[in-house]
């Protein structure tokens, strides 16, 4: 008998080629001052910052500009932009970029309504909803524009909190697949591979249910039919609007339904050796897959037919391994680093990060609950 669930996604999403126009119409709706909070320099190079803010502008809205966000955002930042969203009176925040510029406001939203410090919202809920936010992706991975969940590094700690609120929901995702048409080649196949694991994970999650199971199925073909082309060519509009819908369709899945071991082991790569989530992610899907496979041989035998491949005449088991090598191959084709090493990995640098996975939340979801040594050991497969 299928148990209860409760599913959370924005009130608006707002998507197709050109839609970035629409922005400034969105935003009105939540008052005068709006406040753009992106990266430093991405969105000015590409000129999505110019178009969000011309568009708030034809609609009649102050603008002021916070184009500041580093990647994995610190809690200085996120005070930074908070203490001058106050200052200026802002009503609502655009998130424009990627992951980092979306984890950063949705940081300042909190702050915005709630006392700080934002530390402290890694263990409580905040007493009130986040200042409104209205989210424009430049990226197709993270769906950050739909979820509930930010992370704001501290980087005095070397760690990385997860902070999980459905106050922070955005309440409008406005996504464009033109703005992602800047992203080079191995940013396309990191956020990518990031939207993959994703839709991964959340299918298999012990916390999943009827509704996550098909929006992360349909992610997955859709991403496992576009990515490479995506990263190949990234002019192909059709690739790049399918990864958006794809990666929007995993967020969905995932922000309901959480995510597991790849997520756990990737966290602490991330806080101890700067390797860009995506990346992280990218590299330890297949392993995890494979040592999670005996647990799970009917869904990785539905993922490899999203996946596109033969299937028909095979067993459970067999279809299962097929999934594991699809997802190698296809994680092979995007071209991105394979080995923990080229990052500064050790061997010695193990035992510290399995311990950090093993306590994350993120593992108790896994279909199979592993060790500390058998996390270890899928370390030490891509060392």
């Amino acid at each position: 008998m299928m148990s209860g669930f409760i599913f959370q996604i924005p009130p608006r999403i707002v998507f197709g080629p050109g839609y970035v126009q629409k922005v400034g119409e969105e935003a009105k709706r939540f008052g005068s001052t709006a406040m753009v909070v992106t990266g430093r320099t991405a969105t000015t190079r590409s000129g999505a910052l110019d178009a969000v803010v011309a568009s708030l502008e034809a609609a009649g809205l102050a603008v002021v500009k916070f184009a500041e966000v580093e990647s994995d955002p610190s809690v200085a930042i996120v005070e930074k932009g908070a203490a001058l969203a106050r200052e200026k009176g802002v009503d609502v925040l655009v998130a424009l970029g990627g992951g980092s510029p979306m984890d950063a406001a949705k940081g300042m939203a909190i702050l915005m309504t709630n006392e700080g410090p934002i530390a402290t919202y890694e263990k409580e809920q905040p007493a009130n909803a986040g200042a409104p936010i209205i989210a424009v992706p430049t990226t197709a991975g993270t769906a950050s524009e739909i979820t509930r969940f930010t992370v704001i590094t501290d980087p005095e700690a070397r760690i990385k909190m997860l902070i999980t609120f459905p106050g922070i929901i955005p309440r409008v995702a406005v996504l464009d697949p033109e703005l992602t048409v800047s992203m080079p080649p191995a940013i396309t196949a990191a956020t990518g591979m990031d939207a993959l694991t994703h839709a991964m994970e959340a299918y298999i999650s012990l916390r999943g249910n009827a509704l996550t199971a098909v929006q992360a199925l349909e992610a997955i073909e859709l991403i496992g039919d576009n990515l490479v082309r995506a990263v190949m060519n990234g002019a192909d509009m059709e690739a790049r609007q399918n990864m958006l819908l794809g990666q929007m369709l995993a967020g969905f899945a995932f922000s309901n339904a959480s995510v597991a071991l790849v997520h756990s082991m990737s966290r602490p790569l991330g806080a101890h050796f700067g390797i860009p989530h995506g990346t992280a992610n990218a590299m330890l899907l297949p392993p995890v897959m494979a040592f999670n496979r005996p647990a799970c041989t009917d869904k990785l035998a539905r993922v490899a037919m999203a996946l596109g491949e033969p299937v028909e005449g095979l067993s459970l088991r067999e279809a299962s391994l097929v999934a594991v090598e699809a997802l190698d191959a296809l994680f092979m084709e995007t071209g991105l680093p394979r080995r923990l090493s080229k990052f500064g990995v050790t061997e010695s640098s193990i035992p510290a990060l399995a311990k950090d996975a093993l306590a994350s939340g993120s593992t108790a979801n896994n279909p199979r609950v592993p060790t500390q040594d058998e996390i270890e050991g899928i370390y030490a497969s891509i060392l």
